[in-house]
């Protein structure tokens, strides 16, 4: 096991990796940038180490940064959490050359599914539903053109890189498509450092539904089963629920089997989740691999009661999984709301600065997520996500009023953030029936 494990990230992650680690015996290392000096977590681990300036790339995104403030401390391992570097091959690749363990996949795992075009060629192998599409990257317009005429439009520009909506565009015919290429790929290049983009079949009024999965370094993989992610804005989302509501039984069977097979078929040791997108007949097609735990894994862990962060670390420190997939079943029902210092109303402006009211919900089946105490300023730096709400039930119907209590309880001021929208979902119709696709949000909010 692990003595001492640095934690290459901020934020309410890098609070439940310490945690993890301080459950399992192993000391904490913290990094943090300037902005972040006086984030209260910090006097929690064992060790904490500035490593730079406010911008990520001055400090989270700095592996020199980060392996010079590792070998300072004398870690054993190092885990990314999600973000920043966590799904960078390169920056595993250099924890390898320093003999210091990457928690999470190695390198050439990471390869194979963190691209988006290798990912595909590997689930063809591993015989996972895929988008019809490109084969790889597209060379150039003529061949983009080609390929949209043989699958049929609407068809979508996917960068190969990267993900979260950029270098993403929707094309519905020869001339948007002719026009989006050229800037998808140039936004694409500046978001991933790699402008390459590939064409795949665009599914209308999709779910999304996606797969934990959990591989070891002895050749196992079992999956924790599905997660409804569908709730999302300019394709970020916002609610997590875990099981997908209305899906058949059969198909969750599949869906897990494919996801499993795919992370094994790569031999990817560590914490993995296999995303779909399902039409209307539940038929699924894989969508990408995230090569990382994810930020709504703890929907996840409410159902299974299996700790994933840990179990992350455990199988780093080269441990087999103590379950195979027979011993994993489905408890409840869990909803997470992503907590983001947004104004829902102002179209998601980010509502950075100090937050002087913080009153945070409790009770059974109520579990938040957050570094946030009363004093505390939100920098403008990162990610707007302050804090996560985890609600876990006997069934949808009871989570869903759990939520809801739980949201009327949490008080945030003065900045704005989007528990108004969360309390509205839980009360709107549509979301309650359970399904909604990808689009409902952006048609709810018009």
């Amino acid at each position: 096991m692990f003595r001492r494990v640095l934690i290459a990230n901020r934020g309410e992650i890098a609070l439940r990796i310490l945690r993890a680690c301080h459950e399992l015996g192993i000391e904490a290392v913290c990094v943090y940038s300037k902005a972040d000096a006086d984030a209260p977590y910090l006097r929690l681990a064992d060790r904490a180490i500035c490593i730079g300036d406010a911008p990520a790339k001055d400090s989270y995104l700095n592996i020199s940064r980060l392996i010079s403030a590792a070998e300072i401390a004398d870690v054993d391992a190092i885990h990314p959490g999600y973000g920043f570097l966590a799904e960078r091959a390169d920056f595993s690749e250099v924890c390898r050359d320093c003999k210091i363990e990457f928690i999470g996949p190695s390198p050439e795992a990471m390869r194979k599914l963190g691209d988006k075009v290798e990912c595909k060629r590997t689930a063809q192998k591993a015989k996972v539903p895929i988008f019809p599409g490109s084969e790889g990257e597209v060379e150039d317009e003529e061949e983009a053109v080609k390929v949209a005429a043989e699958v049929g439009y609407p068809v979508i520009i996917k960068a190969a890189a990267g993900g979260g909506g950029r270098g993403m565009r929707i094309c519905r015919n020869e001339a948007s498509l002719r026009t989006n290429l050229r800037a998808a790929g140039q936004e694409a290049l500046a978001a991933f450092g790699n402008g390459a983009v590939f064409i795949e079949k665009y599914l209308e009024h999709a779910r999304h539904v996606e797969v934990q999965v959990l591989g070891d370094k002895h050749g196992h993989a079992v999956h924790l089963y599905e997660r409804d992610c569908s709730v999302q804005r300019r394709h970020q989302k916002l609610i997590e629920e875990a099981p997908a509501p209305g899906v058949e039984r059969k198909k969750i069977d599949q869906l897990g089997a494919s996801a499993a097979r795919l992370v094994k078929h790569a031999e990817y040791a560590g914490a993995a989740t296999v995303e779909f997108l399902m039409d209307a007949n539940q038929d699924f097609y894989m969508l990408e691999v995230n090569t990382r735990v994810q930020v709504e894994h703890p929907v996840t862990e409410a159902i299974t009661g299996v700790d994933i962060v840990k179990q992350s670390i455990l199988i780093a420190a080269g441990e087999p999984l103590p379950f195979k997939q027979r011993d994993i079943s489905v408890n409840g029902h869990a909803i997470e709301c992503r907590i983001n210092a947004e104004d829902p109303e102002r179209g998601f402006m980010p509502s950075a600065g100090r937050i002087e009211q913080w009153e945070v919900p409790g009770g059974p089946g109520v579990r938040m997520d957050t570094h946030v105490v009363p004093g505390y300023r939100v920098p403008p730096n990162y990610d707007s996500m302050i804090a996560k709400l985890i609600v876990h039930a006997e069934d949808r119907d009871a989570c869903l009023r759990r939520t809801a209590r739980a949201l009327r309880e949490l008080r945030v001021g003065p900045i704005k953030t989007t528990t108004p929208l969360h309390a509205r979902l839980m009360q709107n119709s549509d979301f309650a029936a359970g399904g909604v696709d990808i689009g409902y949000l952006e048609r709810l909010l018009k």
